[in-house]
């Protein structure tokens, strides 16, 4: 029997909302080829979307989670068939998966739900959110709605990223008066 985790709530779109999706985990002992997917909505990782692709396809509510020593590219022309890409972080100084959803985001075009999964902490939410995330499975034994405010901590960006192409010295005109130039200040 695979390891599902169901997460009661998730932060999607700077809200709390209920979460419908659950996230398949491979059991011990068990293979990609073998484990079975029940009906509903399911988040599985990238190796038993490739083993059962055939039975998969065809169901409309299925998702991908991604490792993260595995590569957004994998999963390229099949963006269109999930409704939601998840990227897992088993540890939360694991930093691959920022990686991996500027790739989607940037390079991938892929436009729909961005999940961060697994040891997702609040301290994380806004460097996240820059790289592309839009929804944050948090860990379990912490208060989502103090995750929540992880959100908004930061008022202005200063690099370039997936939410903000332009660095914020190419965002103010060149001969703006000083006054209007410090844009962080208060911060």
């Amino acid at each position: 029997m695979p390891n599902l985790v169901l997460h009661k709530q998730i932060i999607k779109h700077r809200d709390v909302v209920e979460d419908d999706w659950t996230v398949l985990r491979l059991a011990e002992g068990e293979t990609a080829e073998t484990v079975v997917v029940p009906d509903g909505k399911f988040i599985v990782p990238l190796g038993v979307w490739q083993a059962q692709r055939p039975a998969l396809s065809g169901r409309t509510e299925i998702g991908v989670w991604l490792a993260p020593d595995e590569a957004a590219a994998a999963i390229k022309d099949d963006l269109s068939r999930f409704g939601v890409v998840a990227v897992d972080f088993p540890k939360f100084s694991d930093g691959r998966g920022y990686s991996t959803a500027f790739n989607l985001r940037r390079r991938l075009a892929y436009t729909g739900e961005l999940r961060a999964i697994g040891d997702v902490l609040r301290d994380q939410l806004w460097p996240l959110s820059r790289v592309g995330f839009d929804a944050f499975a948090t860990r379990q034994d912490r208060s989502i709605t103090d995750a929540l405010k992880g959100l908004s901590v930061f008022s202005e960006t200063y690099q370039a990223s997936s939410d903000q192409p332009l660095p914020l010295f190419r965002r103010v005109p060149r001969g703006t008066p000083p006054e209007l130039t410090d844009v962080g200040a208060g911060i």
